[in-house]
């Protein structure tokens, strides 16, 4: 079942289960992703969905410092449960030693030699590792190898 059709499977079994913290997050990300669809003119594939998702993580998880920093606990866990919630949707993600293999792999492949082909090196990765890995780790990694 693709990845749009299972969450909102899983908000209409919020709504029966009455769990209206997960209905609600649920029907955030259900909104991001129509909002995206709008604004390109297409129907979302599960990468397109997993992209999305990752930046909503993304948001949630400035907004969580942010939150702590000026003291709102309450608000703060509100957003640590729905990246909770958001992380059960992403694909399993790759381990240390397999970002370094794609990492070598591409830089193989695109004879990235210096700091300066760093962005043809990350052109190949990103398609292959997004919402796997996280690309700002990703890209520390391919700057490292290229500065050997």
């Amino acid at each position: 079942m693709p990845l749009k059709e299972t969450i909102n499977e899983d908000v209409k079994a919020a709504m029966r289960a009455g769990n209206t913290a997960r209905r609600d997050a649920l029907r955030l990300l259900l909104a991001a992703i129509k909002q995206k669809e709008v604004d390109e003119r297409v129907v979302l594939d599960d990468a397109s969905v997993v992209a999305v998702i990752d930046k909503m993580i993304k948001q949630r998880r400035d907004s969580i410092t942010q939150f702590e920093a000026a003291g709102r606990k309450e608000l703060a866990d509100a957003e640590k449960f729905e990246v909770d919630l958001l992380v059960a949707y992403m694909p399993a993600s790759l381990s240390a030693g397999e970002i370094a293999a794609a990492v070598a792999a591409a830089i193989v492949e695109t004879g990235a030699a210096a700091p300066g082909d760093m962005g043809k090196v990350m052109a190949v990765l990103k398609p292959r590792l997004a919402g796997r890995a996280d690309m700002t780790d990703v890209s520390k990694q391919v700057k490292a190898a290229l500065t050997k």
